[in-house]
């Protein structure tokens, strides 16, 4: 029997999660498509992480493993990753999360039935019940409104909504995509996804998004995760200037409505949460960079006359006089 062609690449970096590690392994292991290489990047943990890549190298030559001597960050492992890439074919897993069964299937076949460069899914929360076990939550409006119904072929224009799916792992895409427009994760930054995703759909010739959930996305019950410590100016700084970017990418590529559904969604769903936060913080610089981030996006043309639901202006009302 012949070895079937290898067909996609998965980057999966870790650091210190030796603890979930396994799962994200595991997730690729049962994959109903069999024709990937996974490339496991060790970003210098100080835990066990190492040893659990490198035990999936030894019981599977699909898996292959770079390790970096001192932590440089997720871009950095990411970019590690990209660089020995030789598959059509390109995506990310985070080595806390996982896979579901039929994604990369689903992401191979749609893209080789309609020759886009990019497909993105949807994806849910995976959180921690009372007694400590992980479990998937559902699938949130502005993933909805970004992945279904599915479309082929699709571009930024004719579907401004898919700008709101800023994650790199819920997505696959062309390698020649990343080659051609010299597009690498920006090293040093937290929420660098923001930036790659505008980027991947901007220089997209098109774009397939399918309402299936292809990842499982682990919210850490230690608190340890990224996104969970946005109570810390210096995170907040690093996220908010990360919306900035993102936005500016749009922009710059003449994509109007995809920057008012980005800036729109923001309003909604990231500044409520950051205003409740920034009344409760001691921090006043806290206050006055997020209200100086707020007032910023009334600048941009037709912020002010987008609508949102009387909880999310009235908290944005607040915040927009600090």
């Amino acid at each position: 029997m012949s070895t079937p062609v290898v067909t996609v690449t998965v980057i999966v970096p870790g650091r210190d999660v030796a603890a979930y590690a396994h799962e994200a392994v595991d997730s690729l292991r049962a994959q109903t498509l069999t024709s990937w290489r996974a490339i496991l990047v060790d970003d210098g943990s100080l835990d066990a992480t190492g040893e659990v890549f490198a035990a999936a190298a030894a019981s599977d030559d699909r898996f292959h493993v770079v390790s970096h001597p001192v932590a440089r960050g997720l871009s950095a492992a990411r970019n590690t990753g990209l660089d020995l890439v030789e598959t059509p074919f390109v995506g990310f897993l985070d080595a806390d999360d996982v896979l579901t069964p039929r994604a990369l299937e689903r992401f191979v076949d749609t893209l080789t039935r309609s020759g886009s460069d990019v497909v993105v899914g949807a994806y849910v929360r995976l959180r921690a019940d009372e007694a400590g076990v992980y479990r998937p939550g559902p699938v949130q409006p502005w993933v909805r409104a970004a992945t279904d119904p599915p479309r082929l072929a699709t571009t930024l224009a004719a579907h401004p909504q898919v700008s709101g799916n800023i994650v790199a792992w819920s997505k696959l895409s062309r390698v020649e995509l990343w080659r051609r427009t010299g597009l690498r994760f920006p090293e040093g930054k937290l929420y660098e996804d923001q930036l790659v995703a505008q980027r991947l759909y901007t220089a997209a010739r098109a774009i397939d998004v399918i309402p299936d959930v292809v990842v499982h996305w682990r919210e850490r019950a230690d608190g340890s995760s990224i996104t969970q410590n946005k109570n810390l100016l210096p995170v907040l700084v690093d996220y908010l200037d990360a919306l900035s970017g993102g936005i500016a990418v749009l922009d710059g590529a003449g994509q109007r409505a995809a920057v008012r559904a980005r800036i729109r969604l923001i309003l909604e769903m990231d500044v409520p949460p950051l205003v409740r936060i920034a009344q409760d913080s001691p921090d006043d610089a806290y206050r006055r960079t997020l209200g100086t981030f707020i007032r910023a996006l009334h600048d941009r043309a037709g912020a002010e006359s987008i609508e949102l639901d009387h909880a999310a202006a009235r908290l944005r009302s607040a915040a927009e006089l600090w």
